[in-house]
C-alpha cells in the first residue's frame, strides 16, 4: 500500500470526509518564501490571518520573521491576542465592533491598529479609545484601483489624517494601500502627493502598508512602503495558480472528499458541496481541481454534494474512492471547517482548531 493510500484510509477512519488537510512541508515552505520576499524588498511582513484563522499558524509566521499580523475583523484580532500576538492591524472599518463595545474591550487588553476611510468611523474610534482609556492608532485607507474601500484622493486622505491627529484619543499611524496588479504607478503618484501634503504639517506616517498575495511580485515597489499584507499565500489555491503566483505543488491545503455515487456513466457525486468548497468560482471553471482526476470537472454544487462531470476522464473514479481537491479560493473554504488536519510526509502530525472561523464582527 502506498503512503498516500494509507494516509487516505487513516483520514477517513479518524475524521471522515470531507476533511481539510494541510501539508506542513508545503505550509512551511510558503511561509519561508513570503518572508524572504519581504526581507529582500526591505519591508516588514504582516501576514493576513483571514486565510488560516489560526493562532498556531500565525505564531509560525511570527517565528519565521513576521512583524505582526493583519486581521479583517475584531473577532479575529481577539483570537490572535489570546494566542499571544502583540502587533495587530485590523484592515477594515471596524464599525460594528466599535458600536458594541468590543473594540474598546480589546483595546484595553492590547494596543491595536485600525483603519478608516470616513469621519463616521473616526468618531466611533475616538469613543472606543476614550472608553478603553488608551489612545488608538489609526491608518487611513486609500483606494488606488480596487474600488472597494478607501478614499479616492490624496486631499481626502490628508483631511482624515489631520482629523485623526487632532483627536486626543487617536494617533495617526499611517497609510493603507491595496493596489491592483496594474495600478502601482497610480499608487506611487497618489502616495507621493499625499506625503507632500502631510509633510507640510510635519505629519509623517510610521506605516505605509501594501497588500495582497498577487501584489507580492511588486512588494517594496512603492516608495516609502514599510510593510506588506498577504494572506492567501500561506496555503495558495487555484486562483493563485491562475494568477501565476503559485503552482499545484505550492498548495498546502487539500480537501479530502469521498466519491459517494456513480449513478451515471459520465457523472459522479462527492460528499463535498457548497458547505465545504463554497460557491466561489473565482472566475474559474468548476469548483476546485481534483488531483487524482485533473480532467474531471466539479461542475455544480448542492449543499452537501459536488456534481462531477467525468466525460473527459479516460479513467474514472469509483464509489468509495477518496480524492483530494485544491479549492478555488482557500480563504472561504477554511472558514467552513472547525479544524485542520496537519500532515507531513503522508503521516498525520496534529489537528488544530480554526479558532477564528465564523467571527464576522
Amino acid at each position: 500500500m502506498s503512503d498516500l493510500l494509507a494516509l487516505k484510509k487513516e483520514i477517513i477512519k479518524k475524521y471522515g470526509t470531507p476533511c481539510a488537510v494541510v501539508d506542513l512541508n508545503v505550509l512551511e515552505g510558503n511561509i519561508s518564501r513570503v518572508q524572504k520576499l519581504c526581507d529582500k524588498a526591505g519591508v516588514s511582513n504582516r501576514p493576513h490571518i483571514k486565510t488560516h484563522k489560526s493562532g498556531e499558524i500565525a505564531l509560525m509566521q511570527l517565528n519565521a520573521g513576521a512583524s505582526g499580523v493583519t486581521c479583517q475583523k475584531l473577532g479575529e484580532a481577539e483570537v490572535m491576542a489570546s494566542a499571544g500576538v502583540k502587533d495587530i492591524l485590523i484592515a477594515t472599518n471596524v464599525l460594528g465592533a466599535a458600536s458594541s463595545g468590543a473594540l474598546a474591550a480589546l483595546q484595553k487588553r492590547i494596543s491595536l491598529k485600525v483603519c478608516t476611510d470616513n469621519t463616521y468611523s473616526i468618531k466611533a474610534y475616538s469613543d472606543a479609545a476614550r472608553d478603553a482609556g488608551r489612545v488608538l492608532d489609526v491608518l487611513v485607507e486609500c483606494d488606488t484601483g480596487q474600488k472597494r474601500a478607501g478614499v479616492e484622493t490624496p486631499e481626502e486622505a490628508f483631511r482624515l489624517a489631520k482629523l485623526i491627529e487632532d483627536d486626543s484619543y487617536l494617533n495617526f499611524k499611517g497609510l493603507l494601500y491595496y493596489p491592483t496588479k496594474d495600478t502601482w504607478n497610480e499608487t506611487e503618484f497618489f502616495n507621493a502627493k499625499l506625503i507632500k501634503f502631510l509633510s507640510q504639517i510635519n505629519l509623517i506616517p510610521e506605516i505605509v502598508s501594501t497588500g495582497g498575495t498577487p501584489n507580492l511580485q511588486s512588494v517594496g515597489k512603492l516608495s516609502g512602503s514599510t510593510e506588506h499584507r498577504a494572506g492567501t499565500c500561506v496555503f495558495n489555491d487555484l486562483m493563485m495558480i491562475n494568477d501565476g503566483f503559485a503552482t499545484i505543488d505550492d498548495c498546502a491545503l487539500r480537501v479530502y472528499t469521498s466519491v459517494v455515487s456513480r449513478a451515471g456513466k459520465d457523472r459522479g457525486i462527492l460528499d463535498a458541496g457548497s458547505k465545504t468548497l463554497t460557491s466561489d468560482l473565482g472566475g474559474l471553471t468548476g469548483y476546485g481541481s481534483i488531483l487524482e482526476y485533473p480532467d474531471a470537472i466539479i461542475e455544480k454544487l448542492a449543499e452537501e454534494h459536488g456534481f462531477l462531470n467525468l466525460i473527459n476522464c479516460a479513467v474514472q473514479p469509483e464509489v468509495g474512492e477518496i480524492v483530494r481537491v485544491i479549492p478555488n479560493h482557500v480563504c472561504v473554504v477554511v472558514n467552513m471547517f472547525n479544524e485542520l488536519v496537519l500532515v507531513r510526509d503522508s503521516k498525520i502530525i496534529d489537528v488544530i482548531k480554526v479558532e477564528a472561523r465564523g467571527l464576522l464582527v
